[in-house]
This record gives structure tokens, C-alpha cells and sequence, in this order.
């Protein structure tokens, strides 16, 4: 027999919308009210800590705990990446017992809410700040200027983009910024919580805090120490010291050096005056990235460095070339390369942004520019590193630029290299060396196949085989995963040798081949590589050479006392990178003529 059920629409009689209610007031009462989530949660909340006040208590203490460690640790953390270990968090933060002091004088909840939020966001940027110098320190070799160098995280933004993919990079950056802001909560939270527990206990409060600040006093007399650190401290303060120092002397220096780019020693020098003894010889000033002292002194590094110069000497000197080199100290250290190039080609020490936008911006005349000036050069840069525009190439005088879009180049990246370095010296040869002109060239040349993370790496293949650069693919699929190199130091230095001999062998090969009578070879590096390379207390030299044919244009700077070859010696004479310009205008002949006030 059928069986029937009854719809979920189907209604008895009067049971419709308008049927009348029949539930008494009696009724009504005995259905519980059913409490909204939130207390029902408190109520539960509630009930667990009745029933569990050892655990409780527990808790808040440990709560507490954390606050405090939170808050001495960012009063504690150092700047610099080898003073951070553990001896440095035991120590007694001055600062500490002032916010205490404070805070206990202060009369009501509310006044002590608002300079706890104060104190947060003071020390997340605190530690922020800590953070940033420890980071430049560790890749630049020098802190953080708050004036100038938040443009450069933008540099380092796009660095990892090419090192790591975009996806890697947007994903990083975004959990440094929740990071941040978690950091600052965090901070804020901590200082309400002990705010109110000192608050609470006045008396005791009190007292630590007479009995804390006379043992800082004791400590700080005496020169008490724990683990080779004093165990008196005021790291807050001296931080903040050090940076209102770095922006006064950075607003001081910018008045300044705006004055010294305005002058000029070969400013006024009439064209024909300019660098007689090099007429008729093309010149080409070549920057190797990252190119070092310690690429020539580290005991990982240099076997094959030293392999790759000897060799090249000995080819170049077959073919009938010689070279002097010496040392020159660079004003950047583990990158800011551009601040290296524009120092050397402007005669000017170029150590910070501001510095490097007030002479670009100014007449000051460079190496390269004063080939230009002359009218009897044509100057072009080779510049596969610039992926944008480039309004500097005004400055250094260019009269055609090359950048990474124009040499035709198809094949993969090697990181943040956007191709070899004997790709880019052959389509020199094929855009401008190469091609018959009516007169000398002048090049200026950034090669970037060293520049870190040294993984992968090209290697070379056959200068006639190199077409647009896509036989590459497989070399750079086979390559080291930047991802392995850049944690190990010791592989970060064998990865980095062997960059610089690849670099150097480009170059020196591509001289033998396409070098002529008439062809003068400067090239140099920009800088150390940064310090888990190059070493915490390395120097900022590096290797600059000069080579040529013509035995006259060595003559003219056998007074510079130079080391023969591709080498520098270890007691061959240092100077400043600033100095360069001048001497080698000198040295081939060049006037001066004073411009400026």
C-alpha cells in the first residue's frame, strides 16, 4: 500500500501563517533564552578558569613574561649582525627604568594607555630601525640613513625579484609588511599589559624600580660586564643618537658637496687641450661587478682568479699587449655600484644617493664626458644592467646607449645578470667596435656576470657560436640554484672566484681577439663583494688595470709605480677611486682650466 508524506509545504488545517498562536505565557517561560556566541564563549571562558586556577595563574605569569621579553629585547637588540647573541639580551636597559619611572607617575588608566601605545611604536620602530642597519650592514658594509636609503629597498625589492621569481618576491614582501604591523601590535599590547601590573602593584613597582636603577648606576661606575658586554645599557638611546648624527651630517653634507660639484679642475680646459696623447686610440673603460681585493687575497677565491689573470697576461701578451695594474679604493662596499662608476668617471667621492644625484645633476665633467667634449670621440655605453630609463647617461656624456632591451639579446638571465658577459663584449664588437668609422671610439662598459648571487653562472662557449644568446638556455638550466648558494658562505666565495675568472676571461679574450694598435683597455671593479665574502673587516680596494699595445701610452704612467701585468702586487701603491680622474688626465696631456667658484 502507498505510503503518503506530507510536503514540507503541505499545512494542517489551521496551521497556516494565520493561524493563532497558542503558546501560553507559561510556556513561554519554561524555553531557555539560547545566548549569542560571543557569551557563550566568555561564559565557557569563564567556567575554564574556575575550574582550573593553577593553570590560570600559570598562564598570566607566562603572558607576563613574554611582554617584558618582548620589550627588553627590543631595548636590547643590537645593530650589527656579529654583536647579536645571547650575552647581548642579558643586559639592564636604561631606558627601561625610565619608562617605569614615568609611568608610575603618571596619574590615571587612560594617561598610562596613551604613552604605552607611545611606547610600542617607538620601539617597533626601534627595532625596525635595529633590523635595517643590521641588514645594510651585512650587504652594504654600513647602517641604515633614514634620509636616504629607503629608495634603495625598492633596489633590493627588484634584486629578489630576479632572483627568486616575482611570485617568491610578492609573497616575501608581503609577509614582511604583516611582519610590521604584527611586530607593532605586539609592542603596543606588551607595554598595556605591564602598564596595568605595575599600575596595580605601585608599592613593589616602586621599589624594583629604585633598586634597578641603582644597580644600572653601580654597573655603569664600575664597568660590570657579562660575557665581554656591559651589563649596563642604553642601546635605545644610542641609536637614536646615531641616527639624528647620520641626518645632520647628511643635511650638512648636501649644502657642501653641492659646492664641490660645482667646481672643477679641467672645467674651463679648451677641447683640444683634453687628452692629446690618446688621439687616434679607442678607449675603453670596462667596470667588472664586484671585482675585488679579496677576489686576489682570499685563499677560496683566488686560485682560479689568479688562473684566469695569469692566462689572460700570457694570451694578451702574445698577441702584443701589456698592462700595468694597481689598487684604487672604491666609495661603495657590496653594492651600489653606480655610486663606484660615478666616483671614478667623475673625480668626485660619490658615497650616498644624494651625493650621486647632485653631481648628475650638476656640469661636472666626467672621464667619459671629456672624450665628448673633445668632439673627436664618439662615446657610447654598453650598460646591459639598466632594464629603465637612464637620464644619467647625460651626465657621463654617451652619446648612444646600449642597455639591456638593445643588444640583442634572446637568451635566459642568470639571475639578476640579464645576460654574459661575453655576449655583451661581442655585441660591442657587432653594434660599434667592429664597424668601419671615421673616428676613435669611446666606450664605457658594465659587465654583470659577477654580480651576486653568483648562481647560476654562464660559462664560455665559442665566441662564433654565440648568435642572439639562446644556446645559453642550457647552461643557465644547469646552473647552481641561487637558493643553495646564497646560505653557505664558503660556496658563496668559490661560487663568486669563479664569476670574476669568467668575467676576466670575457674580457681578455674579446681583447685578444678584437684589439687593435690603437685600442687602450681601463678596467677596474666597482667594489668589494659584500662581507660574507669579501670578510667583515675587508678593505674597500680593488684591482684597476690599464692595457694596450702602444708602448707610449704605458710609458706615460710608468710614474704611478704600478705593478706589471694583470695583478697588482700586495705592496703596490693605494689610492683613492676619487683620485683616478685627474691623474690620468694628467697623464695623457690634458690642461687644466678651473671652472667653478
Amino acid at each position: 500500500m502507498p505510503v503518503f508524506t506530507r510536503s514540507r509545504h503541505s499545512q494542517e488545517p489551521g496551521s497556516g501563517e494565520d493561524a493563532p498562536d497558542t503558546t501560553t505565557e507559561a510556556d513561554k517561560e519554561d524555553v531557555p533564552e539560547r545566548q549569542p556566541l560571543p557569551a557563550r564563549l566568555t561564559t565557557r571562558v569563564l567556567d575554564w578558569r574556575t575550574a582550573h586556577p593553577q593553570a590560570v595563574r600559570a598562564l598570566r605569569h607566562t603572558l607576563t613574561a613574554t611582554c617584558a621579553a618582548l620589550i627588553l629585547g627590543a631595548l636590547l637588540l643590537p645593530n650589527a649582525p656579529d654583536a647579536v647573541r645571547p650575552s647581548q639580551f642579558l643586559r639592564i636597559p636604561a631606558e627601561a627604568i625610565v619608562g617605569v619611572a614615568v609611568l608610575l607617575a603618571l596619574p590615571g588608566r587612560r594617561s598610562r594607555t596613551a604613552l604605552a601605545v607611545l611606547t610600542g611604536i617607538g620601539l617597533g620602530s626601534l627595532t625596525v630601525l635595529n633590523l635595517l642597519d643590521i641588514g645594510f650592514k651585512e650587504y652594504l658594509g654600513r647602517g641604515f640613513n633614514v634620509v636616504l636609503d629607503w629608495e634603495l629597498l625598492d633596489d633590493a625589492q627588484s634584486y629578489q625579484k630576479d632572483t627568486t621569481g616575482s611570485a617568491a618576491t610578492t609573497a616575501a614582501t608581503i609577509a614582511i609588511g604583516i611582519a610590521v604591523l604584527v611586530l607593532f601590535a605586539a609592542l603596543i599590547l606588551a607595554a598595556m599589559r605591564l602598564g596595568d601590573l605595575l599600575a596595580r602593584n605601585r608599592t613593589a613597582a616602586t621599589k624594583g624600580t629604585l633598586i634597578a636603577g641603582t644597580v644600572w648606576i653601580t654597573c655603569s661606575t664600575l664597568g660590570l660586564q657579562v660575557a665581554g658586554v656591559p651589563l649596563a645599557a642604553d642601546r635605545a638611546a644610542d641609536t637614536l643618537t646615531t641616527q639624528s648624527r647620520r641626518v645632520k651630517a647628511t643635511l650638512r653634507d648636501e649644502a657642501a658637496f653641492a659646492k664641490e660639484a660645482g667646481q672643477d679642475v679641467y672645467g674651463a680646459t679648451p677641447p683640444a687641450q683634453l687628452v692629446p696623447d690618446l688621439r687616434g686610440k679607442d678607449v675603453l673603460f670596462t667596470f667588472i661587478e664586484s671585482y675585488g681585493r679579496s677576489a686576489l687575497e682570499d685563499p677560496l677565491i683566488e686560485p682560479g682568479v689568479g688562473e684566469a689573470l695569469e692566462t689572460g697576461k700570457d694570451a694578451l701578451a702574445g698577441a702584443g699587449f701589456h698592462a700595468r695594474s694597481g689598487w684604487l679604493t672604491s666609495a661603495t662596499y657590496g653594492g651600489s655600484s653606480w655610486l663606484g662608476h660615478s666616483t671614478f668617471l667623475s673625480g668626485l667621492w660619490i658615497d650616498n644617493q644624494q651625493r650621486y644625484r647632485t653631481v648628475t645633476a650638476s656640469d661636472h665633467l666626467t672621464l667619459t664626458k671629456i672624450f665628448q667634449k673633445t668632439g673627436d670621440w664618439r662615446t657610447v655605453g654598453i650598460v646591459p644592467g639598466v632594464q629603465k630609463g637612464w637620464p644619467e647617461a647625460e651626465f657621463f656624456g654617451l652619446d648612444h646607449v646600449y642597455d639591456a632591451f638593445h643588444l640583442g639579446y634572446q637568451g635566459p638571465k642568470f639571475s639578476w645578470s640579464t645576460m654574459p658577459d661575453q655576449y655583451t663584449l661581442e655585441a660591442f664588437q657587432r653594434l660599434e667596435h667592429g664597424k668601419e668609422r671615421d673616428e676613435p671610439l669611446m666606450a664605457e662598459i658594465i659587465l654583470t656576470s659577477s654580480h651576486q648571487p653568483w648562481a647560476p653562472l654562464p660559462t664560455m662557449v665559442d665566441w662564433d657560436d654565440l648568435g642572439d644568446g639562446r644556446l645559453f638556455e642550457g647552461i643557465e638550466k644547469a646552473g647552481a640554484d641561487p637558493r643553495e648558494v646564497v646560505p653557505d658562505s664558503d660556496r658563496s666565495k668559490q661560487e663568486y672566484g669563479k664569476s670574476i675568472a669568467y668575467s676576466v676571461t670575457s674580457l681578455t679574450q674579446w681583447l685578444e681577439r678584437y684589439g687593435s694598435e690603437d685600442t687602450v683597455l681601463v678596467f677596474l671593479g666597482d667594489h668589494q663583494p659584500l662581507p660574507r665574502v669579501s670578510g667583515d673587516n675587508a678593505s674597500r680596494d680593488v684591482p684597476v688595470s690599464i692595457v694596450a699595445k702602444d708602448p707610449e701610452v704605458l710609458d706615460k704612467i710608468a710614474d704611478w709605480n704600478w705593478a706589471d701585468g694583470l695583478r697588482p702586487a700586495a705592496d703596490t701603491p693605494v689610492w683613492r677611486m676619487d683620485t683616478f680622474r685627474d691623474r690620468f688626465l694628467t697623464a695623457y696631456g690634458s690642461t687644466p682650466g678651473p671652472s667653478g667658484k
